[in-house]
């Protein structure tokens, strides 16, 4: 029954040319996602960085305080 049901949903060309368009566009789209996964990873370790001066010099205030 369910295979029935998706055969009417899920037709795959005969002519394989069509396949070619596809996979330059999911070819372009991933190559974006790795792009962004790594600008994301570059922009946190920059605000990694950053954080652990901003924690390290209220960790030397408060050594003073004390």
């Amino acid at each position: 029954m369910v295979p029935f049901i998706f055969g009417f949903l899920v037709e795959f060309p005969h002519d394989k040319k069509y396949y070619i368009p596809a996979f330059i566009s999911l070819s372009f789209f991933v190559i974006l996602a790795v792009l962004a996964f790594f600008a994301i990873q570059k922009v946190n370790r920059k605000q990694m960085e950053k954080a652990k001066k901003i924690e390290d010099e209220i960790l030397k205030k408060n050594r003073f305080l004390h």
